[in-house]
């Protein structure tokens, strides 16, 4: 694959339960080395960051395997709803006080929305750019988007974490759930002068531990402009915890104050796909060594058998940590609502007030039994939203004028 190329995620299982294999993993080609003078010296390292580059490409293409699974469902059944409603207890999305996110933006970057889902009918997008194929009405050619949106602002079978924001939707990932870096880059500006307060990418790519001029690592610098700017980045840590472990997360979810997801089953236990943090650094390969509260993953969210709406009008199940992301990102729409000043134009605004909130995640989040400091899988803990909106003082939304948005 290109330097710059996301890899696909996974298809959507059909009614048959029949699903696609994934791509072939990519061939590494071997290179003559020469010796002996500088310039040689030079063409050695040069080649050595270009076969890992594609390494890399290899790794990331096992990263986003089995992201989006399970049957498509002619009705949103009693056991998905009952289901839906046992992840809201377990990470006190029940308990969020009457807060909805209104008056909060948030973008979602994926492979679009599909807004003739019964569920998500009732919905006026704020804003919507499609960077695969240039088309001005929303679509879902693949289905994660859908999958991911729902989960936010669902409304009907299923209720969304946070159905009053206002939903900014940019399409960067193409019919096989492929897309570029520089896309998912350009995306994430869109979303900032859109005016996101909130980023949601539940994709990734490579762990960013090669210079950019070299990887391509676009997405992760438009994350961190889009951070200096006050805006809350939330990324899946990445799915490749069990046989093909790249020995860290995904980028963009590497960077420093981006707010990294891993996740966790019904039961708060450890999802056994969920990626780890490489979080003392290593010299092959450069990797600095994290401190608090900035260690990979941050926390945990659901990830296994996650209710979410199918493309199409369906409901089914996702694996993995892009639908985790989406608590997190509802999580702090709700925040937001509750401390306004901390949005990014807000009196606390700006990278500061998302190093605070980071404080926050890590002071309230519930490691598991006998966890002492950071886990390289489950974080500091598990997303405790009542705790979060006690720690920052909200207490009651504002009576607020809901914002018109158009579709």
């Amino acid at each position: 694959m290109d330097d710059d190329q996301l890899p696909p995620l996974p298809p959507l299982i059909s009614e048959m339960g029949e699903a696609l294999s994934p791509p072939d993993d990519a061939v590494i080609p071997r290179e003559t080395l020469l010796d002996n003078d500088l310039e040689t010296l030079r063409a050695f390292v040069a080649i050595l960051v270009i076969i890992t580059i594609i390494i890399t490409g290899a790794v990331v293409g096992i990263t986003v395997n089995n992201w989006l699974q399970g049957e498509i469902i002619e009705g949103a059944s009693v056991e998905l709803t009952a289901r839906a409603h046992q992840y809201k207890v377990l990470v006190e999305f029940d308990k969020t006080r009457g807060f909805t996110g209104d008056g909060v933006v948030v973008c979602i970057v994926d492979s679009g929305i599909d807004l003739s889902h019964p569920d998500l009918d009732h919905l006026s997008l704020r804003g919507w750019q499609d960077f695969i194929n240039n088309r001005t009405e929303p679509y879902d050619d693949h289905g994660h988007g859908t999958a991911m949106a729902g989960l936010l602002v669902a409304d009907g079978g299923l209720h969304g974490l946070s159905k009053g924001v206002g939903l900014l939707v940019a399409k960067a990932l193409s019919k096989d759930g492929s897309g570029s870096d520089q896309g998912v880059a350009n995306a994430i500006d869109w979303c900032v002068s859109e005016g996101a307060e909130v980023i949601s990418l539940s994709l990734g790519g490579a762990p960013g531990f090669i210079p950019s001029q070299f990887q391509g690592d676009g997405a992760a610098a438009a994350s961190r402009e889009a951070i200096t700017q006050g805006v809350y980045v939330i990324a899946a840590a990445g799915n490749d915890g069990q046989s093909s472990d790249d020995d860290d997360v995904d980028s963009p979810c590497s960077e420093e104050d981006v707010i990294c997801v891993g996740g966790v089953n019904e039961n708060g236990d450890p999802w056994v796909g969920t990626s780890k943090g490489r979080n003392n650094g290593r010299v092959w390969l450069p990797l600095l060594p994290r401190s608090d509260p900035d260690k990979k993953p941050e926390l945990v969210a659901p990830a296994e058998r996650v209710p979410v709406l199918i493309k199409g009008g369906g409901w089914g199940y996702a694996d993995g940590t892009s639908a985790a992301t989406v608590y997190v990102t509802g999580a702090i729409s709700v925040l937001l609502e509750g401390r306004p000043d901390l949005q990014r134009n807000g009196s606390a605004g700006g990278q500061q007030g998302i190093e605070k909130v980071k404080d926050w995640l890590q002071e309230t989040v519930q490691p598991k039994d006998g966890q002492d400091g950071h886990d390289e899988k489950y974080g500091y803990g598990l997303l405790k939203v009542e705790a979060l909106l006690d720690r920052a003082g909200a207490t009651s939304p504002a009576k607020t004028t809901a914002p018109t948005y158009y579709g």
